[in-house]
């Protein structure tokens, strides 16, 4: 305000100025027609009296020098107003422009909205079929309930194969311990049997030789036949049992074979019974997580499916004014489709195209006057940012220096000035709006 107030003080001693220079020029023309009256008389005096040398009138001289003052401190005042302001009509109200899109495909039922209708953050802007989102949610609660319930049936698994495992392990080192006293029993049958073969090789080489002392006997009738005959017969058994006892020893010894063999895969049984073990509980338990890893997998396609049902309600996320509308009943729109565009008019600033070399003394915090056209109305601010680049280096195609030939372009930057809040008439700014800002740099 006080640079208005001083702008307006120069402005008016400038009016006065003016009005002053026309009044000296009115009384220098009456200076003139007097003058030129008495240049009139005196022509014709001339013939009667002698020519006189002329002199300057005064007031001539002092309404000149008076001038010349008030032109110098005119120029002076207006040099010294206008370094304290940089302004460039290349400026405009800016503010963030939101596009509406649709989350989820689906048909248009409704809209709820118009173009310049003024929308808060969550009301409905339309809304989408909503059928094939329920029966989606439909099949993600079934699909959840029925991997509920196989880990539910498979949590037992676990259990039930520890106890499996264990009972395998028993019986494995049951069935060594039983294999080992089969071998220790073949082994003491084969002993025995050993022992028989021997009693039995003894008994018989008795036999051969009493046989062979009541041969010569018998020959000379010293010994009866009978008896003879009899110890003949009884070698003869002799020599049978011996071989019995030789046939049992051998079927003692496979026996024992056998047994050693059965004792092997015992101990073969036991050992995998007691490796097998834990990695039949870890596979339980694998599947078990497995059914809890689709437990979840279902949960989460049913959160999905419940937000795809809710993305049927297309909401507004700010306070704005629809700008434009696309969306229209019965209308077939995909994910990312714009429906809706909406402006923020809470939210506006400036957007000033200022020419490179105006920069030099422009810092951000510094005051601004803002005259916006379309309102026929000024507002206070303050430059905001000032830019990163300028606006060809951000364009679409940016110029390339290093080809062609080369003309030098003063270039212009775009400067951010946010408004001073707590005016009126910043609920009537839009966007677009044609805005001429004087910053004052000093």
């Amino acid at each position: 305000m006080a640079n208005d107030r001083m702008t307006y003080a120069s402005e008016h001693e400038i009016e006065e100025l003016r009005e002053e220079i026309r009044h000296l020029r009115e009384e220098q023309q009456k200076g003139r027609s007097e003058e030129k009256k008495e240049d009139d008389k005196k022509s014709e005096d001339k013939e009667q009296k002698p020519e006189e040398p002329k002199k300057p009138h005064p007031l001539r001289k002092i309404l000149l020098i008076i001038l010349i003052l008030v032109v110098v401190a005119a120029g002076i005042a207006y040099w010294l107003y206008s370094r304290q302001f940089e302004d460039t009509d290349d400026a405009q109200v800016d503010g963030h422009i939101n596009a509406i899109t649709a989350r989820v495909s689906g048909t248009i039922t409704g809209v709820y909205v118009e173009e310049n209708q003024f929308v808060k953050a969550g009301q409905v802007l339309a809304d989408l079929d909503p059928r094939d989102s329920q029966v989606a949610l439909a099949v993600a609660q079934s699909q959840l309930a029925q991997a509920q319930a196989q880990s539910q049936a498979q949590r037992p698994n676990v259990p039930v194969t520890e106890t499996n495992t264990r009972t395998a392990i028993a019986t494995a080192a049951g069935d060594v311990t039983n294999a080992e006293a089969a071998v220790a029993a073949a082994d003491h049958n084969y002993e025995a049997a050993l022992a028989k073969v021997s009693e039995s090789e003894a008994n018989s080489a008795k036999a051969q030789a009493d046989v062979e002392r009541y041969r010569p006997l018998a020959e000379k009738d010293e010994v009866p036949r009978e008896q003879f005959d009899q110890v003949v017969a009884n070698a003869k058994a002799l020599a049978a049992t011996v071989a019995a006892n030789q046939a049992t020893a051998k079927a003692a010894a496979r026996e024992a074979d056998q047994a050693r063999a059965q004792l092997s895969q015992a101990h073969q049984r036991a050992e995998e019974a007691s490796q097998n073990a834990p990695q039949q509980v870890e596979m339980q338990k694998a599947n078990v997580a497995v059914r809890q890893a689709a437990i979840q997998t279902a949960r989460a396609q049913l959160d999905q499916a419940r937000l795809n049902l809710s993305y049927l309600k297309i909401q507004s996320p700010v306070n704005g004014i629809v700008a434009k509308r696309s969306a229209e009943v019965g209308q077939h729109v995909e994910p990312g489709q714009q429906v809706v565009l909406i402006t923020q008019i809470d939210d506006l600033w400036v957007t000033a195209n200022f020419k490179e070399t105006q920069l030099r003394r422009m810092s951000p915090g510094q005051s601004v006057r803002l005259h916006v056209d379309a309102l026929k109305a000024d507002f206070d601010g303050y430059v905001e940012s000032l830019p990163a680049a300028s606006g060809a280096i951000t364009s679409l195609l940016p110029p390339e220096n290093a080809t062609g030939n080369f003309v030098k372009v003063v270039q212009r930057l775009p400067v951010r000035i946010r408004f001073k809040p707590n005016q009126n008439g910043l609920d009537r700014l839009r966007p677009g709006m044609s805005v001429e800002p004087k910053v004052r740099v000093e």
